[in-house]
């Protein structure tokens, strides 16, 4: 049982042959079984792209609040634009009446969606609501549709790991994630001017809802911690050139909890550090499609037992995690 995060190269799955393929695949498959995390290198990505996503975050950011106001998110139920500090508090999706976290977001949409109904159509609801884009800086629309894109490529390649990993054809998961609803959510943790209110953590206590997530941050003071199957937390490690890589909720759903979507938070710093610890993540919240169906995999229900969930779709699992998670709007 690994009880801490794993780093795992998938560079043999990218460009090697099947039997290399097949043991990166049980290697992914133990991580998510065993701790639900993992850390993955030779990925490929364009170290420059971070480097400009990065960028343009953080010139977003250090704008004044009533400029970042302006592309604020529209309502509870529609994933995109601005959240501001305290904005949300995820420990909510627990059940947890907590206050809002010390961070601040900016989130996007797919951005290849056409005028095809499957995108507009009233089934869509707010799944392929038009992005919100700032003026400043003038480069963020151009590097946020780029990262978002290879960012869904990392992800296509992942579930067809998770696939083989379940001892499922390669390309199972294939035409539940062709149109997927996946965000792309910047968040900037600030450097704390005030000690936190009781309960309150940059990021509270929650498991992702989505298929997967796809981390890049930073090393500084006031990181993200994992709950073990022992029960303690563990800090994700911080590897150079690296992704850090969870399942969500409807993963878990699928596999019927073979897997499970693992408690994670991100801790505030220790006072004397405070002054050092802002910390920006680029995280990629990879979601099926809005209409693909999220029920037990077969295999996974034994004779005579019943699934631990009912069939329930992408979309609608997601818009109802979401919006129990938003805090009444920041003035």
């Amino acid at each position: 049982m690994l009880l801490e995060v794993p780093v795992i190269d998938i560079a043999p799955f990218r460009s090697g042959d099947e039997a290399a393929r097949r043991a990166v695949a049980a290697g992914i498959g133990q991580a998510v079984h065993d701790i639900g995390f993992l850390v993955i290198t030779g990925h490929g990505v364009d170290p420059s792209l971070i480097e400009r996503t990065q960028g343009v975050s953080n010139a977003f950011f250090d704008l004044p609040l009533e400029v970042k106001r302006a592309v604020l998110r529209p309502s509870p139920g529609v994933a995109r634009g601005y959240i501001p500090l305290e904005g949300e508090s995820v420990g909510r999706s627990q059940g947890l009446d907590v206050p809002g976290d010390l961070n601040e977001s900016l989130m996007i949409g797919p951005v290849d969606a056409t005028d095809d109904v499957y995108f507009s159509g009233p089934a869509a609801g707010a799944h392929f609501h038009a992005n919100l884009w700032p003026d400043d800086p003038p480069a963020l629309r151009e590097v946020f549709e780029a990262y978002f894109r290879v960012m869904g490529g990392l992800a296509a390649d992942l579930m067809a790991m998770f696939a083989l990993a379940l001892d499922l054809p390669e390309g199972f998961f294939a035409d539940k994630i062709d149109r997927h609803i996946s965000r792309l959510r910047v968040r900037n943790y600030p450097a704390p001017v005030a000690p936190p209110l009781v309960g309150q953590l940059r990021a509270g206590a929650h498991a992702d809802y989505g298929s997967l997530t796809i981390l890049r941050t930073e090393a500084s003071p006031g990181g993200l911690q994992v709950l073990n199957r022992a029960g303690d937390w563990v800090d994700a490690p911080i590897v150079p050139d690296g992704f850090i890589v969870n399942i969500g909720e409807l993963m878990a759903r699928w596999t019927n909890e073979r897997w499970k979507a693992t408690l994670h938070r991100v801790v505030n710093p220790p006072a004397e550090l405070a002054p050092v610890s802002r910390r920006l993540s680029l995280v990629f919240f990879h979601n099926p499609n809005y209409d693909a169906p999220v029920e037990a995999l077969p295999g996974t229900v034994g004779v005579g037992e019943t699934a631990k969930y009912p069939a329930t779709t992408s979309g609608e699992h997601l818009r109802r995690q979401f919006v129990r998670t938003q805090v009444a709007e920041v003035v």
